[in-house]
Order: C-alpha cells, then sequence, then structure tokens
C-alpha cells in the first residue's frame, strides 16, 4: 500500500509527454529549380490532358490553359472529374512542366454593376478556383473586371469582394490567384499598377499575385521598349504592386502602337514591341529566374500560320540564350494548328483580312503583286 502511495506521489515530469514528430517542412516544387520557365497557352480541345502533350511536343517546359470554355458560362459548375484530373496530374508530373497556370473565362466580371452578372461571375470564378485546385494548378491568373460606368474606387472594391466571396470555403493548396495588368480598354481596370495594389491590399486574407503582360503594359502607356523606359515601368511595378509577387510574365508583342489602349498580340518580333526590347526583358536580372525561382514566362501570341506558335516557343529560348541542344526538344512540323483550316471567323484579324484579300484577288477584284508593284489579277 505504502508502494502504491510513493507511485502515486511521483512528481510529473513534463518530458514523459508524448510529441509527434513535427511535420516535414515541403519541399518547392520541381520547377522551382532556378531554371528558364518558357510555356505557351495550349488548347484543352478533346482531351485536357492533351494540352500537357502539346506543351511538349512545342518544345515547353511550362503551360497555361483554360479549365473550361473561355467564351461560354459553364453548366453545374463544369466540374473536372476525379479521374481526369488524377490522369491530368499524373500526365504533367511524367512530363515535368510547370508552372502550370490556369487562365479565368472572359466572361467573367467582378466589378459589373449589373446584380446578375456580377452573382454569375463570383459563381463561375469560384469554379475556376475548384477547377484549378483539382489540377493541382500553381496560378489563375484573372481579368480584374470593367467598371462599366461606375466609378473606379468602386470597381475595385466589388472586384476585391467577388473574389473573397468565390474563396469561401476554399482550400487552396499551392493556388495562388494572380492579378492580370491590362491594356485600358473601354473601362477596364487594371492599366494602372496603382489598381492592381489596391485590389490586392483589399484581398490580403487570399493567396495572391500579380501576372505582368508585356503587350497590355505598352499599350496602357509603359514604353518598354527602350533601357530607359523598362527600368522606369520596372520601378513603377516595384513600388505599387512590388516585383517580388509577380510570379508569371505573358510575353507577347503587340500589334498595336504605344497607349493605345487596344488588346490586341503580335507574334515574337513582329509587332511594336519587337524582338530587342523583349529580350531585354526576358534577361533582366530583376525579372529572370534568379531573381525569383520558378517566375514563369508564358506565350499568349497568335497562330497566323502551322508553326507559330512553335516558333514563338523557339524564339523565347533563343533570346534567354538556350540553344537548340540545351532547350526542352520540340516535335519537328508541330502545331497546334495542324494545317486544318478554320472557319473564318475564329481566325485571326491578320489572318481574316489575309483572306479576304485572296479571295478578292482570286475574283478578279483585287490587285496582285508583281514584282513589288500592283497589278490588276488575270486571275
Amino acid at each position: 500500500m505504502a508502494d502504491l502511495l510513493h507511485r502515486a506521489e511521483l512528481p510529473y515530469d513534463v518530458e514523459d509527454e508524448y510529441r509527434p514528430e513535427p511535420a516535414p517542412i515541403p519541399l518547392p516544387p520541381a520547377w522551382q529549380d532556378g531554371s528558364f520557365r518558357i510555356g505557351i497557352h495550349t488548347s484543352i480541345a478533346g482531351d485536357i490532358a492533351g494540352s500537357l502533350d502539346t506543351a511538349a511536343k512545342l518544345g515547353a517546359n511550362a503551360l497555361q490553359i483554360f479549365s473550361a470554355s473561355p467564351r461560354m458560362w459553364p453548366r453545374g459548375g463544369t466540374r473536372i472529374a476525379d479521374a481526369d484530373a488524377a490522369r491530368f496530374r499524373e500526365r504533367r508530373a511524367g512530363l515535368g512542366l510547370g508552372p502550370l497556370v490556369i487562365h479565368d473565362n472572359y466572361l467573367i466580371n467582378l466589378a459589373s454593376p449589373d446584380r446578375v452578372m456580377r452573382a454569375r461571375s463570383i459563381q463561375a470564378f469560384h469554379d475556376e478556383l475548384v477547377r484549378a485546385v483539382s489540377l493541382g494548378a500553381d496560378f489563375l491568373v484573372a481579368h480584374p473586371g470593367a467598371g462599366m460606368g461606375a466609378p473606379v474606387p468602386q470597381a475595385i472594391a466589388d472586384i476585391a469582394d467577388g473574389m473573397r466571396q468565390a474563396a469561401r470555403g476554399m482550400k487552396f493548396g499551392g493556388l495562388r490567384i494572380l492579378v492580370e495588368n491590362t491594356s485600358g480598354m473601354g473601362s477596364a481596370v487594371g492599366s494602372r499598377f496603382e489598381e492592381i495594389q489596391a485590389i490586392l491590399e483589399l484581398t490580403a486574407d487570399l493567396p495572391m499575385g500579380v501576372c505582368l503582360d508585356t503587350a497590355h503594359t505598352f499599350e496602357a502607356g509603359c514604353d518598354i521598349t527602350s533601357e530607359e523606359g523598362l527600368e522606369k515601368t520596372l520601378d513603377a511595378v516595384d513600388r505599387t504592386v512590388g516585383l517580388a509577387r509577380v510570379y508569371v510574365l505573358h510575353v507577347n508583342d503587340s500589334r498595336t502602337a504605344l497607349g493605345s489602349r487596344v488588346d490586341r498580340h503580335e507574334n515574337i518580333g513582329d509587332g511594336k514591341i519587337g524582338r530587342k526590347a523583349l529580350g531585354r526583358i526576358l534577361n533582366h536580372p530583376r525579372l529572370g529566374p534568379g531573381a525569383l525561382r520558378g517566375r514563369a514566362f508564358i506565350l499568349e501570341t497568335p497562330i497566323d500560320k502551322p508553326g507559330d506558335d512553335r516558333r514563338n516557343v523557339r524564339a523565347l529560348w533563343e533570346l534567354v540564350g538556350v540553344d537548340e541542344e540545351h532547350a526542352p526538344k520540340a516535335e519537328a512540323g508541330f502545331s497546334m494548328t495542324r494545317g486544318e483550316k478554320k472557319p473564318l471567323a475564329q481566325r485571326t484579324p491578320r489572318a481574316q483580312r489575309a483572306q479576304r484579300k485572296k479571295v478578292a484577288v482570286a475574283k478578279g477584284r483585287g490587285k496582285a503583286r508583281k514584282g513589288g508593284k500592283k497589278v490588276k489579277s488575270k486571275i
């Protein structure tokens, strides 16, 4: 009995408490290896996992996709089947692609003053988040929205509130929302970096960041074609949203002039920005992988003729100084268009003009060129 009483009076030792091993610090994704990550927007037509193979065949090691049709309101959320999402994640790991960027639906307008449109946009943005998480995406790029006559401060507040409503109850995992700067067409918010900064400040409880589009930046009035202009622009970005929060750059040439506020992308080197200026951007010490591991450079360039997509990817590798031997291998002759003729309405504006001119010449209504001079068609 004395023995039992003695044992009962033993002092409590905190070292006797069970302490599980602390959870290991998760390793960074494989694509955050400090190398250049160059990608292109690929099609999900047919099979969403096929977009991964398309990126690899074009010589990219990163990619951007839509997770559903970008010009239609989804029915029932258009969730991705678990088996399809698992197959997508497995295929992506096998190809070593990353980061994976998803662009949201073009119809979403979180700044809309119309109550029905706004409610629809919030639900659609929530669905975008759900699909992005299921696919294991790293970033969801979102156009801020258009105020449609509402004051800019009100539009900014509505955008931020819409994002927070859409994200309610979400488990993000490794997903981050990136607000994309705009060219300033119409009443679009986001052509000024201060506007994006305001959105980020109002969504501080969400995993947020920025996507910087070279064409939009130029079209909004920032002259990034010169060294001085680029430095001035980067200073403005750093002063407002912070360069450390720019996780993705959309690398596009511009079909329209500086300050046009008209959003028209062009193939690398064929537009108003030019190959030299884009090369300066890609290799800038404040933007390259040395500044932020895993920062992605994504193409959203047109495909006026088969092979333009592959040639644009190759152009970026050349601009960062990676030769064909050391860059990801592209499949010779591969293109997302595969050479088929799209209906005229689905082609780029340049391709539409070229086709109409071709038809006019064939019918004898236009003029053909011969020896640099215009001559009447004999067809």
